[in-house]
């Protein structure tokens, strides 16, 4: 069987480069906070699925019985999550569950290079994909496995060209749509251990992608669907054809699809199609917290209805690729804020709870009972469980911090290194130039704005740091040893790269930096005189308190029947969580009364943050305003869009309301309705 290739796949074949070339799994470990968090993810559910959760512990790609799909992506999206973690906290408990689960894979290929449980009647390429970026990432953190997982991969490899050249194996649209996941995998083969495979992988890519659905069909003007998705008619549903453009994962993982195929088609026109996709998709579906509203199919911006946990981690994937391939700035700063707003909010503190759905406007969570406005989930959408609604999410949740991390430095040309994500971390490698770098940065970012690096390197090199596009000014004091020799930069001395955001400075071998940059208090318009509140990478919520009882049942959705297939006793911090608010929540307040407030604290030197920070009051900083409370009533058991501002009058004395870090606040008002108050 033959095929029609485009031009360039007869030609010199070869993949663009990346903007900033990521390091290698395990060579960034984490620090302060962001330690904190990935061993509260170790010890809390994503340690320990593959102890008791059936859809991981009896998954049928294990030989057992447990999968909630027809597509089988449970082990796969597990395993996505789990090798990030496991070798970013190089932790030798997660690191034996991985190794289990790759080598049961393994032995169990079948003759003909398929990956996974599914008779060639049943078989969908979907589920693959993550497995396979699973397995590059374990690669990339033990080369001492590529001797098997390298074949293997290879193996399979030939028979998805095969069947993608006999038209089969995009048996739902899912896998039509996320194809850039499995492209990754194959552009890392050819980069790394390309063999004598080049021709098939680039046809492989070329035919992914000719037999999946373009998104830059979607993100035309004249296509893409701007409007809340509820007034479009005919309705949009499951059957409809634009359907998976506008199922909300789906839409978080197409962010990063035109620079993938970039790669490897040369076509300069994808990176404008994938600007305009990102900014059309975050600025009319997306949510304040940095995520895409979509209670499976997207909406529009109203904040009673809900995102995804999944579309959160695949946003954050995305747009941490796209800095990366592209070197935009403004994908970086929206990493961030999906990061440190919209992940952190879904989970308990001990991180063994989270949801499925989170809304902007959500001042109690638990198990509703009856019609809700969320377009195809029930009413376990806004409950913390151990696998609200449906299992995707459970599995699934794992990569989002990790995949941060091991994203969050980079290589700036040939002796550069860049720390493109911010957060206290410690990166050792060695330059494309030979130079060898250890560096460490503690910080308390996003809570305050100063970061602290400290570098050992065996020559002179160059320190990019990132300069996020909200900050105001900034101040920069480099000191070399061991002559002391110290430079102070400001932001009349020294200018950000005007794409990337980068500031580049020349550092000899050893030495220190203290980076500090302010932010002010901003305000974002979400439509009928609302706002939402920021101040630098921190969205900010109305404290409406809260009342947490846990409960003794552990959600689960049909698909899990956690209760009866658990494959050994369900741990006791596996329960539901009934939060209720405890301060009014029906408030209007006055934006010219914003004012920023921290500890004096946080601003010393050693300053330490609590641990869990994202529990209620540990971060030190908040916002206060004046604000009163307002007539609002309750629509399918949630908070109705805020009433428009003809409707609006204080029902009682004005007061100060105080607002918080929204990840902070599992109850909370992040889109409120304003009133001139003084």
């Amino acid at each position: 069987m033959s095929l029609s290739f485009p031009a360039q796949l007869t030609g010199n074949l070869s993949v663009n480069p990346f903007t900033f070339a990521p390091l290698t799994l395990g060579s960034i470990k984490p620090v302060g906070w962001l330690d904190d968090q990935l061993r509260l993810m170790s010890n809390g559910l994503a340690g320990h699925e593959h102890d008791f959760y059936p859809i991981v512990s009896d998954s049928v790609w294990l030989g057992g019985q447990s999968e909630y799909s027809l597509l089988h992506e449970g082990i796969p999206y597990w395993l996505n999550g789990l090798v990030p973690l496991a070798y970013g906290l190089d932790d030798d408990r997660l690191k034996s569950q991985t190794d289990s689960v790759v080598d049961y894979v393994l032995d169990h290929q079948q003759s003909d290079g398929w990956l996974g449980p599914e008779a060639p009647a049943d078989r969908d390429l979907w589920g693959r994909f993550p497995l396979c970026l699973g397995l590059m990432q374990l690669v990339e953190a033990d080369e001492s496995k590529s001797a098997r997982i390298i074949p293997a991969l290879y193996k399979f490899v030939s028979l998805m060209h095969l069947m993608l050249l006999q038209k089969i194996g995009y048996e739902q649209f899912w896998g039509r749509v996320r194809y850039p996941d499995m492209i990754i995998t194959l552009q890392w083969l050819y980069e790394k251990h390309p063999g004598n495979y080049t021709h098939t992988l680039f046809e492989t890519m070329s035919l992914l992608d000719q037999r999946g659905s373009p998104w830059t069909d979607y993100y035309n003007q004249g296509n893409y669907i701007f409007q809340d998705l509820d007034n479009v008619q005919p309705p949009i549903t499951g059957d409809s054809a634009v359907f998976r453009y506008v199922h909300a994962v789906n839409a978080a993982q197409g962010m990063k699809a035109g620079a993938v195929i970039y790669r490897f088609n040369n076509d300069t026109s994808l990176l404008d199609s994938t600007r305009n996709g990102v900014n059309w998709t975050l600025t009319y579906h997306g949510d304040p917290a940095g995520s895409v509203i979509g209670d499976e199919r997207e909406s529009g911006l109203a904040p009673n209805r809900g995102s995804e946990l999944c579309t959160a981690v695949e946003t954050m994937y995305s747009l941490s690729y796209l800095y990366h391939a592209m070197g935009d700035r403004v994908f970086a700063d929206r990493c961030e804020r999906a990061a440190f707003n919209a992940l952190p909010v879904m989970f308990t503190n001990d991180l063994w709870a989270h949801q499925y759905l989170v809304l902007p406007n959500q001042p109690f969570s638990y198990s509703l009972n009856g019609p809700n406005p969320f377009w195809n989930t029930g009413d376990q959408s806004i409950l913390y469980g151990t696998a609200p609604n449906y299992p995707c999410c459970t599995v699934n949740m794992p990569q989002g911090l990790p995949k941060f991390l091991s994203a969050s430095f980079v290589q700036v040309g040939t002796n550069g290194l860049g720390h493109a994500l911010l957060s206290p971390a410690r990166a050792t490698t060695t330059l494309i130039s030979g130079t060898h770098i250890s560096l460490a940065c503690n910080t308390t970012y996003p809570f305050t704005n100063t970061l602290y690096y400290t570098f050992t390197a065996s020559a002179p090199f160059t320190l990019h740091l990132r300069l996020p596009s909200w900050a105001t000014t900034y101040e920069i004091l480099a000191i070399s040893t061991p002559d002391s020799t110290s430079k102070t930069y400001t932001s009349s001395s020294l200018l950000p790269d005007p794409h990337t955001g980068m500031l580049a400075l020349d550092l000899l071998e050893t030495g220190t930096v203290r980076y500090k940059f302010s932010a002010d208090i901003r305000i974002e318009d979400r439509g009928n005189d609302t706002i939402s509140v920021y101040y630098g990478a921190l969205l900010y919520a109305l404290d409406v308190g809260f009342s947490d009882t846990t409960t003794n049942n552990v959600s689960n959705s049909t698909e899990d029947n956690l209760a009866q297939n658990a494959t050994s006793a369900i741990p006791a911090q596996a329960h539901d969580h009934y939060i209720v608010n405890t301060k009014p929540w029906k408030i209007a307040i006055d934006p010219s009364t914003l004012e920023y407030h921290t500890s004096q604290d946080s601003q010393n030197d050693g300053y330490e943050l609590p641990n869990p920070i994202w529990a209620y009051e540990a971060p030190p900083n908040y916002i206060t305003a004046k604000g009163c409370e307002i007539e609002w009533g309750i629509d399918k058991q949630v908070p109705a869009p805020p009433p428009l501002k003809g409707e609006r009058a204080c029902e009682g004395s004005v007061r100060e309301v105080v607002l918080r870090p929204y990840g902070s606040l599992k109850v909370h008002m992040a889109v409120l309705p304003t009133m001139g108050l003084v």
